[in-house]
């Protein structure tokens, strides 16, 4: 019977650990302002992501930089589950994130404000691994619906 859960308990980790190193959004990823498209000049300068595994999800940092100087950092842990998770930022908490993976190469992020989906982020992956295309759709301060993309490029490990 120990036997058995001992084995149990190894093939789910290994499980975890396979989906881990084959999930292809995990890494750093650099943000080309030059090929992003964001309205009216609000492209940040520099904008850097960090994705790691955690549990069956990630754990997600990013840190960006704007063109007058002013930073933001943001982290949270969430699963590819559609299960609320909240997200830190430098100035507190922010909206909290929903993540649902589509197909292997491809995740929504939902962000929530009063239990409404106010943003909603598609992360797509090229199929070699080196871009990473982030759609967000959201609402400006009058209402009115604004699209960015923003376009990342993966940051090669050292040899």
């Amino acid at each position: 019977m120990r036997k058995a859960a001992l084995t149990s308990i190894a093939v789910a980790l290994f499980a975890v650990t396979a989906v881990a190193s084959t999930d292809p959004f995990l890494g750093t990823w650099i943000l080309n302002p030059k090929q992003s498209k964001y309205p009216g000049g609000a492209c940040p300068k520099r904008m850097v992501i960090e994705m790691e595994p955690a549990g069956e999800g990630i754990r997600y940092r990013s840190d960006t930089t704007f063109n007058n100087g002013a930073t933001t950092h943001a982290e949270y842990t969430a699963e590819y589950n559609g299960k609320q998770s909240l997200v830190m930022g430098n100035r507190g908490m922010l909206w909290p994130v929903f993540l649902k993976r589509t197909d292997a190469r491809t995740v929504v992020a939902s962000y929530t404000k009063d239990l409404k989906v106010v943003a909603s982020s598609r992360r797509v992956v090229s199929k070699d691994g080196r871009t990473m295309t982030i759609t967000t759709v959201s609402k400006d301060a009058s209402g009115k619906s604004v699209t960015t993309v923003g376009i990342y490029d993966r940051k090669q490990a050292r040899k």
